[in-house]
């Protein structure tokens, strides 16, 4: 089969579609990814088929205080993208036999699918599917139980209303008429672990939890010397990186997470973060892009933003871990944490100070947050979340041919 596979958000979005369009790949199908031209570094190191969507996600999170009204801001990009990536999944997309569909791009896929004739099919790292079971994943606070299917709801309709316009302008472009109400019968697959996240058993038949979708680049990564040397020099450091998550008051954060590891050997990855990495005091050693299946099982601990693709890691390595979260689905992986009994404390990035952050460390070194985290690392890594998600790719495809 030929699938087409769409996404625009930051690279935590985008490497788990390229490691599933590898993985289906290997499975004998055709595929081409379409993203940010700022994420598809995975993508192209995997081999996988890929193009620049129209856009530039990483400038727009660069922006001065883009993390205060981050739901704004990246609504903002979308509405005045959407007409170019239809016109760009429907020119890349001719003679497809289904379409893959995520991030903010989502309903762009399903408008694309529509137009060519071909079955869509959502992959989604963020379960958005209303539950009982959970809150909506993008609120920055737990509701009441009885609230919870109702937010999945409301956050879904303010979602497709906020972008609900654009995506008509473009649709009426593309000859295709206008879409009153949101997409709610198309099979939804989520890569993320039901270690994490159980399948909710009021979920549809066509929502499925499969794993995490890992890209496969450890066994061909061969570190530097200089990390292989810090590794050896002492005990396993403590790893800080903010993934994706510019705009924020970078001195803060840095001057909090300096304050909090006191002492201790850290690896920093900056990310996007923009922080100034000249003043790391000499415990930090700096880390580019490794992958992460091979740095955080050797790692005593991890200090992250809480993005899902990071939460998973750090959970499959079977390390402690703390998140302090800026915005978005950042605050219910922190929440997914606590329950386990890996964290204890809630963190924001907006607030973060040492004293809090270090009473967070404090806990991630007891035994209590050890054995934890190794108890649900041994779970996640008897997941094969890239060979359920290509079984359910190839089911529903085939069968909307």
């Amino acid at each position: 089969m030929r699938l087409l596979l769409l996404t625009y958000g930051t690279e935590g979005d985008t490497r788990p579609l390229a490691a599933l369009g590898h993985a289906l790949m290997q499975a004998g199908h055709e595929v081409e990814l379409l993203a940010d031209v700022s994420t598809l570094g995975v993508a192209r190191a995997l081999g996988v088929p890929c193009a620049a969507l129209a856009g530039d996600i990483r400038a727009a999170l660069a922006a001065d205080g883009a993390m205060r009204d981050i739901t704004r801001n990246l609504g903002r990009l979308a509405n005045r993208h959407t007409g170019d990536w239809l016109r760009q999944a429907l020119d890349r997309g001719r003679g497809c036999d289904a379409v893959i569909v995520s991030g903010l791009a989502a309903f762009v896929g399903l408008s694309a699918g529509e137009a060519l004739g071909v079955p869509v099919i959502g992959a989604m790292l963020i379960p958005i599917t209303p539950t009982r079971e959970f809150a909506a994943p993008f609120l920055p606070l737990t509701p009441p139980r009885a609230f919870n299917h109702g937010s999945h709801r409301l956050f879904n309709q303010l979602t497709w209303q906020l972008l609900r316009k654009a995506t008509n302008r473009a649709r009426a472009a593309a000859g295709l008429p206008p879409r009153k109400a949101l997409w709610t019968e198309h099979p939804m697959l989520y890569g993320i672990s039901p270690a994490l996240v159980p399948q909710p058993a009021d979920w549809p038949g066509n929502a499925h939890v499969c794993g995490q979708w890992i890209p496969p680049l450890a066994q061909a990564w061969t570190p530097d010397a200089g990390l292989l040397a810090f590794f050896d020099a002492g005990e396993p450091p403590v790893y800080v990186g903010f993934g994706s998550m510019a705009g924020f008051d970078s001195t803060r954060l840095l001057d909090a997470v300096v304050g909090a590891v006191d002492g201790r050997r850290a690896l920093f990855s900056a990310g996007w973060s923009g922080i100034d990495t000249a003043r790391l005091p000499g415990n930090f050693h700096l880390v580019g892009n490794v992958p992460h299946d091979w740095l955080l099982p050797r790692t005593a601990m991890a200090i992250h933003h809480g993005g899902s693709g990071t939460t998973h890691s750090t959970c499959r390595a079977g390390v402690p871990a703390i998140v302090v979260p800026f915005a978005g689905d950042q605050f219910f992986w922190g929440a997914r944490l606590r329950a386990a009994g890996i964290m204890r404390h809630a963190l924001r990035g907006g607030s973060i100070t040492a004293a809090k952050l270090g009473e967070a460390i404090a806990f991630a070194e007891t035994a209590e947050a050890r054995e934890n985290a190794a108890r649900i690392g041994e779970r996640m890594r008897h997941e094969d979340g890239l060979a359920a998600g290509v079984a359910l790719v190839e089911r529903y495809a085939a069968s909307g041919r």
